[in-house]
């Protein structure tokens, strides 16, 4: 609505305006004219001849009067003023919710009450504006589409974010002879403790990065988010491999060795996922389709190398190539997230990793290769089910008008996210086993055991996916810790932490409050 509210200025020669007249529903007739003189009887009838009467409407020419009276008619009633400023304001008032925002654009427009009582015959603005809100029907805009953001991810990227995640693992099918030794500490294999102290170290450093980095490009400052990695990623490389030398005995050199790899491929790895180029990274972990031939024949060593490298070599240019806006002196950003403010991210990569170890390599009933590339692939579904239960809330919160009513449609579409989650998770364990060499069949203890330990991350993702990271990072912690402690009490610790992630995601996610945008 533009222009001013206030009525249009009177013709000239006008000097006051014009007072509204009430309606009639019909006009008097004119009286009829009286009767002056005897008609003469016609000779042949003895009666007076009969003439027509003239019409009550019928005036004599250029005069404006009825002929036989003094006077002109009634002039049409003057139009209400009150109705014209209602046309004119008629979108506004229709949208309103009170007769108050009415007032409240009649008096930002400088509509004094002395001109109300003068044009309008109202006493002020609050009674005009309840007039006004009374004769207008209510006709509330339906509320637009959310804009497309971060929680409208297609099935298809998400699927092929998954596939990224689970192709790693084709280097360690590759680099499994280059490693072999003599048995390791722990009850492990030879060269796992180093290989496993250096994932756990780069999933902890780069969750915090990309939270950093994600913080940055939610500002819209892009160019901040590349520093951010180009500046952090170096640095949890090195870590990476600082801790796998520091943790390696003798002769598992060569493992110390691929776990540097591994952290570099991490560092690089991250930069791409959190920038958006996951087919890039696709297209750089193509060098290793070649440890398919290698579950049944024995490849030589030259060529396993070449492929870790070339792999590990494209990523790394890719992730350079794209991290090439941070150079720029003005991609510092300004007002950034504090460093301590990813903290609790970092943690709970610590958590949810060593779940995941655990679940690997532990003696749990769920320990195997099969389990872990179950888990690794299902983060794609998993990663697509967070934007189906974020979408499905914020539509519930647009239709429904109660609390109430939103807990329970929130509760059901929470149900139906983890359902299908562990449906995928089951599908993709039942799938993987008998493909991948050495992976045990699973049993119906090892299932129940995997699918807690899919409850717990899922629910774990969807909290740090809403902020409340840092109660999901302390209770993985905790089950970690239990479970290392005590490796028998695996499949217990994971339920009671999948139990208490249930029970905080319902007291929190279900709330309209936790939903607003």
């Amino acid at each position: 609505m533009s222009g001013s509210l206030w009525p249009k200025p009177p013709g000239e020669g006008d000097t006051l305006p014009a007072i509204p007249r009430p309606r009639r529903e019909e006009a008097p007739k004119a009286p009829e004219p009286p009767e002056t003189e005897k008609a003469p009887e016609s000779p042949e009838t003895g009666k007076a001849p009969k003439t027509e009467k003239a019409s009550d409407t019928e005036k004599a020419p250029g005069t404006g009067k009825a002929p036989g009276t003094g006077k002109a008619p009634d002039a049409p009633p003057a139009p209400d003023p009150l109705d014209a400023l209602a046309e004119r304001l008629d979108g506004f008032v229709a949208a309103a919710v009170h007769p108050d925002e009415v007032a409240a654009l009649l008096e930002s427009d400088g509509m004094t009450d002395d001109h109300i009582r003068l044009t309008y015959g109202r006493a002020d603005s609050f009674a005009l504006a309840e007039d006004l809100y009374a004769r207008v029907e209510r006709r509330h805009p339906a509320p637009a589409p959310p804009p497309a953001g971060p929680w409208h991810g297609g099935l298809a990227n998400c699927l092929l974010r998954g596939l990224v995640f689970a192709l790693p693992g084709l280097a360690y099918v590759l680099a499994a002879p280059l490693l072999a030794g003599e048995q390791g500490r722990f009850g492990l294999p030879g060269g796992t403790v180093p290989l496993l102290a250096g994932a756990v170290t780069g999933w902890v450093w780069n969750q915090a990065l990309s939270h950093r980095a994600y913080t940055w490009l939610g500002l819209g400052d892009r160019p901040a988010a590349a520093r951010a990695l180009l500046t952090g990623a170096p640095p949890g490389a090195l870590a990476g491999t600082g801790v796998a030398l520091a943790v390696a005995a003798p002769g598992e050199a060569p493992a110390a060795v691929f776990a540097a790899g591994q952290s570099l491929y991490l560092a690089a790895a991250t930069a791409l996922l959190v920038l958006g180029r996951e087919r890039a990274l696709l297209g750089a972990l193509v060098p290793l389709a070649g440890a398919v031939p290698a579950f049944r024949w024995d490849l030589p060593d030259p060529l396993r190398i070449g492929l870790l490298l070339a792999s590990l070599t494209a990523t790394a240019v890719l992730a350079a190539r794209v991290l090439r806006p941070g150079l720029r002196r003005t991609a510092a950003g300004r007002g950034g997230p504090p460093r301590t403010a990813s903290l609790p991210y970092g943690l709970f990569g610590l958590g949810s990793g060593l779940l995941v170890l655990h679940a690997g390599t532990g003696t749990t009933p769920v320990s195997g290769a099969g389990a872990v590339v179950a888990l690794t692939l299902s983060m794609g579904p998993a990663e697509w089910l967070l934007h189906r239960f974020r979408d499905g809330a914020l539509a519930r919160l647009r239709t429904l008008t109660t609390a109430r009513e939103f807990r329970r449609a929130a509760t059901g579409t929470l149900v139906l996210c983890l359902g299908g989650y562990l449906a995928v998770l089951t599908a993709l364990l039942l799938a993987v086993t008998p493909v991948w060499p050495g992976a045990p069949r699973p049993t119906p203890p090892d299932l129940l055991a995997l699918l807690l330990v899919g409850t717990a991350l899922w629910l774990g993702l969807l909290l740090q996916a809403f902020g409340a990271v840092l109660g999901a990072a302390t209770v993985c912690l905790l089950a970690a810790v239990a479970q290392t402690a005590l490796p028998a009490a695996g499949p217990a610790a994971t339920g009671g932490a999948a139990a208490v992630l249930a029970v905080l995601t319902c007291v929190l996610l279900v709330r309209p409050t936790a939903h607003r945008v």
